[in-house]
């Protein structure tokens, strides 16, 4: 393994990330171009899991709007998830890299239902993980799968990739131009400062299970590959 800080990674990408300047749906070079940033890190010899969300597809307010009962609309996003994740396997092996997709509400037709061993197992063999479908109940973010996900397979880091934010800031820098960027947190300065990064169940958890965060801007090609090698960008959030 080349030298690396991070050995075992989950990478939190959001549904977005896969539709580029078109906003919804999936367009075809920003999943090339993601799947290819991918590679580059898993050529390093990196254990990669991938929790990827469901926005391009569907988005929760779009049922609120409907009347849709709360549980339903999160049972769309977490079928949003697995399409956006069958999605990014097949551009991955298209590539050479090898993938497996799990997910949390079965459905062996397509996808294996996620086992922490085999996931591990996969990890271990050179395989990139996929998981989908969110924890496979309602009332939990994608960012909570990315934090039960990273506990249960012991992985290093989280890695939140953002789309155009090169980090964390006190406010949203796109409209409010005096918002100051942070270079370290804890996960209790998240909670209490109500940042906008995780939700507070994540960030929860990722804090109870003593697991480093690293919030960082998807849209500069390599820097999956400079978080992964030890190099400071974005916003480090680790410890209480």
């Amino acid at each position: 393994m080349a030298n690396v800080k991070y050995k075992r990674v989950v990478l939190k990408l959001s549904g977005e990330a896969l539709a580029g300047d078109l906003g919804t749906g999936i367009n075809p070079p920003e999943i090339r171009k993601v799947a290819e940033e991918i590679k580059e890190v898993h050529n390093l010899g990196v254990q990669i899991t991938i929790v990827v969300g469901g926005g391009n597809m569907w988005r929760g307010e779009a049922g609120e709007q409907m009347g849709m009962e709360r549980s339903q609309a999160d049972y769309i996003g977490m079928l949003a998830t697995v399409m956006n994740a069958l999605a990014l396997q097949d551009n991955l092996e298209s590539i050479g890299v090898p993938t497996r997709v799990q997910t949390s509400i079965e459905m062996r037709q397509i996808a294996e239902p996620y086992i922490r061993r085999k996931a591990i197992r996969h990890l271990e063999k050179g395989r990139i993980v996929i998981f989908a479908g969110g924890t496979g109940s309602p009332y939990f973010s994608t960012d909570t799968t990315a934090a039960l996900r990273a506990s249960e397979v012991n992985a290093d880091v989280i890695l939140m990739a953002k789309n155009g934010v090169d980090g964390i800031y006190s406010a949203d820098p796109m409209k409010d131009a005096s918002a100051v960027k942070y270079d370290k947190l804890t996960h209790l300065d998240i909670i209490n400062k109500g940042l906008q990064v995780m939700d507070t169940t994540a960030s929860s958890l990722s804090m109870d299970n003593d697991i480093p965060l690293v919030v960082f801007n998807m849209n500069e090609r390599g820097n999956i590959k400079r978080v992964v090698k030890g190099e400071t960008i974005g916003t480090t959030v680790k410890g209480k």
